[in-house]
């Protein structure tokens, strides 16, 4: 994921890519938890994915 493809969309659209980014997190978590995880880099790609979109909603001035 881009910053500059975040950077298009709209207030809402961020904002619902951030709770489908949380969702995904959970699942991820899940899974590691039960060891089920394969890729642990998985998890941390998904904290970052999650941190990139807040820092582009923090700068549209809408949070």
């Amino acid at each position: 994921m881009k910053a500059s493809d975040l950077r298009a969309k709209s207030v809402q659209e961020l904002q619902q890519e951030v709770l489908s980014l949380t969702k995904a997190q959970f699942g991820l978590r899940m899974q590691a938890a039960t060891q089920q995880l394969t890729n642990n880099s998985q998890l941390r790609n998904a904290r970052r994915d999650i941190a990139r979109v807040k820092t582009i909603l923090t700068e549209k001035g809408a949070q």
